[in-house]
């Protein structure tokens, strides 16, 4: 019976990495990390930088466990971010992420310790250039954001394991490009625009006419079932979803899967079914929240989430 531990976002937050592995049984030898179950393995769900203290030790740890053949990971926006913003579009030679304000300071940690030019910068933006945007294993799949059938089939036709080329990496930096929006909707998650005539505003009161998309809730029909972050949910129309977002609702039947991203609060809980979200913001003053995958098993179980501190 073999195990795997779902691992989301740590955020450079290296401690807490340390402690979620030390309680799930998984001890360093050296350079290489070791378990007293030799088939147990790790998925990580990506952002394994920015706002923490410790970007380099938390690579450092999740390479030696995938050097060691013990983990599998997947990139997060975060480091789709960190790629562009360190890399210029070879038809402009601006860099495919600005380097704004804004920009610098959600970047503001992994810059302290990973330099622009420096040589080990970019030792570890090709370690996460390697990085898939979505797995597929035999029980469950594994995403950062979202798991969008339609935009994970046209990724797979792209690249077949879901690892973009030099190539494809710029294209994704590029606003316009297909595959600009098929890496934006797996690894940041879709949005969908209302009804014209609708709208609501924001917890900043700035009024929006796009929603963010609870695409793992398969039996939502109408608008105010889908969309989420939203204030008030009753200043969205109560009527039927329109045939081209339904198709990206995650089906009740499919396999369980698992994503990060969201920075959910409150105890854990299962978003549907078959779709579990692990983010509870470790990045900042939550804890690290895992999920013991056991072979065979096609149902998620809360009994099997683990909290970290």
């Amino acid at each position: 019976m073999s195990i795997t531990d779902i691992i989301p976002d740590i955020h450079g937050q290296a401690e807490k990495l340390r402690v979620a592995l030390k309680n799930l049984g998984w001890r360093r030898n050296g350079t290489t990390w070791l378990h007293s179950e030799p088939d147990r393995q790790i998925v990580f769900l990506g952002d394994f930088i920015d706002r923490g203290p410790e970007n380099a030790a938390v690579i450092r740890i999740v390479r030696e466990l995938m050097d060691a053949g013990r983990a599998q990971a997947i990139m997060g926006n975060h480091e789709l971010n960190a790629i562009h913003f360190h890399t210029a579009d070879p038809e402009t030679g601006a860099p495919l992420r600005l380097h704004d304000i804004g920009n610098c300071n959600q970047h503001e940690s992994f810059l302290k310790e990973f330099p622009l030019g420096a040589s080990h910068t970019k030792e570890a933006l090709n370690w996460m250039k390697g990085l898939p945007l979505f797995i597929e294993a035999e029980g469950f799949r594994a995403v950062h954001a979202a798991w969008i059938q339609p935009a994970i089939d046209d990724l797979k036709r792209h690249a077949a394991k879901a690892i973009l080329s030099e190539d494809q990496l710029i294209r994704a930096g590029r606003k316009g490009d297909a595959l600009f929006d098929l890496a934006e909707a797996v690894a940041k998650g879709p949005e969908a625009r209302l009804p014209d005539l609708h709208s609501f505003a924001d917890k900043e009161k700035k009024v929006r006419r796009h929603v963010r998309v609870k695409w793992w809730n398969g039996d939502a029909r109408n608008w105010r079932q889908i969309a989420m972050s939203v204030p008030d949910i009753n200043a969205l129309p109560d009527t039927p979803l329109p045939d081209d977002l339904l198709t990206t609702t995650y089906p009740v039947a499919d396999k369980p899967v698992f994503f990060g991203h969201y920075w959910m609060s409150g105890e854990p809980e299962l978003q549907s079914a078959n779709a579990l979200c692990l983010d509870y913001s470790a990045g900042s003053v939550g804890p690290l929240v895992t999920y013991t995958h056991i072979a065979g098993s096609r149902e998620l179980s809360l009994e099997n989430v683990l909290i970290h501190y």
